[in-house]
């Protein structure tokens, strides 16, 4: 068990770095991507609130604010007030934003179908239905490619 999770964690660690490289080559830091995702797709309206982007990033909200700021004068997002409820603020992208993501989008869903195949390997042969020497030898030891 111990060697699935930690294979997983090393796919998963990859992906991430796959993630991070993507979006710097796009111009972008990995936390600005990350906020384009979250704005785009995390409520499921298209647009969100700072507080909805600390809960998604896992930041504080003033660093948050940081970051929404930062991004709106690279042109990535607008900031508008709520028309109900002048407290909330609307995050949206704009179509430079929304152009960014849809790239990096298409790069991460190649990068996670193979991360998928890798991941799901690990997953059948920890099942939990599998006798223990079928597990073994599902274990032998495979070389680590990058």
């Amino acid at each position: 068990m111990i060697r699935h999770l930690a294979r997983f964690r090393y796919e998963l660690r990859k992906f991430l770095r796959f993630s991070e490289q993507a979006a710097r080559d796009a111009g972008l830091t990995p936390q600005q991507h990350q906020l384009l995702l979250g704005v785009a797709g995390f409520t499921g309206r298209g647009w969100a609130t700072i507080s909805e982007l600390a809960e998604f990033l896992q930041e504080r909200h003033n660093a948050v604010v940081g970051l929404v700021d930062r991004a709106r004068r690279r042109g990535l997002v607008t900031k508008d007030l709520d028309v109900r409820d002048r407290r909330l603020v609307r995050v949206t992208l704009t179509p430079t934003g929304r152009k960014l993501l849809h790239r990096l989008s298409a790069l991460h869903r190649r990068e996670l179908r193979r991360f998928q195949a890798r991941a799901g390997a690990f997953a059948r042969t920890a099942g939990p239905g599998r006798k223990r020497s079928d597990r073994r030898a599902a274990q032998r030891p495979q070389p680590l490619t990058k």
